[in-house]
């Protein structure tokens, strides 16, 4: 039996069209190509010449790297292959230059993978919902909607008060979660995303675009008070339409959500909730 272990390219698809995974759907068929080039990379591991396991990562902010993209053949489960592979591709992102994190975020109730992580000396973080919605008016109030922010200044003073100074987790993107730091928040970055204040300057969202199969209003609020800030969803609802008379297609908001706020959520709320996913990682030294 001969065992391999190597990095693949766009040629190498037929080896994962190849493995029974038990899943009827996976993404990664349609985006296979795109996950091996630029600031992604997928691994193999090869037994005769047969692909069994699969597994990745996916550059951030060139600093942040995150495992993932973990498919292992139901024929060959059991044997340690996906720890072998995992641990691999760890060390293979951080041997990269320039990283300063190494993570990975996997549903709540997946007891293996989590064990797993925490072989790897990957800390959880808190969990996190995925809550998507087409139509929020029930959660507005009939305030009208913040005040935009413009100024550059006044958007770092914000990340650096409620993400930079508390080592938050910051939403990066929809499934990507990040511990914040000054690298996630580059001047163009900021100035790609929508900041809104209410009047009295003691709140503020973040509303910004992301693709994860569908069209996405990424919303990002740190507070509890999700459902009560008067104007609050007025100023999502703007953004949202804006964004579906731009693209024309079927969209979504979405918002990631603690247990706490979960538990503030009124009985006619219009969320759909994932399973919690939980952030894992450690820091690069």
């Amino acid at each position: 039996m001969i065992k391999d272990i190597r990095l693949l390219s766009s040629n190498d698809f037929s080896y994962f069209d190849a493995m029974e995974t038990g899943m009827d759907s996976d993404y990664i068929s349609s985006i296979f190509a795109d996950l091996t080039t630029g600031d992604n990379r997928l691994y193999g591991l090869f037994l005769d010449g047969r692909m069994i396991v699969l597994c990745g990562y996916s550059i951030y902010a060139k600093h942040y790297a995150m495992l993932g993209r973990l498919r292992s053949d139901q024929r060959f489960s059991g044997n340690g292959y996906a720890t072998e592979l995992v641990t691999y591709v760890l060390k293979e992102a951080q041997k990269l230059s320039g990283i300063r994190w190494i993570g990975a975020n996997t549903e709540e109730d997946n007891v293996p993978a989590r064990r797993l992580l925490k072989r790897l000396n990957l800390a959880p973080y808190l969990p996190l919902y995925g809550a998507t919605a087409e139509d929020t008016t029930v959660l507005e109030s009939g305030s009208h909607s913040w005040q935009p922010i413009t100024r550059l200044a006044r958007k770092r003073e914000w990340i650096d008060k409620l993400y930079i100074q508390t080592g938050a987790i910051f939403p990066y993107e929809c499934f990507y979660p990040f511990p914040a730091s000054d690298d996630l928040f580059s001047n163009d970055i900021l100035n790609q995303w929508s900041f809104y204040e209410n009047d009295d300057r003691t709140r503020f969202v973040i509303t910004k675009y992301d693709r994860k199969k569908y069209h996405l209003l990424h919303v990002v609020y740190p507070w509890r008070d999700v459902t009560s800030q008067p104007g609050l969803w007025e100023t999502i609802r703007h953004d949202y339409v804006k964004l579906k008379q731009h693209t024309n297609e079927t969209a979504y908001i979405w918002i990631d959500l603690t247990k706490d706020n979960i538990q503030t959520l009124p009985d006619n709320h219009p969320f759909q909730l994932s399973a919690p996913w939980i952030l894992h990682g450690m820091p690069v030294t």
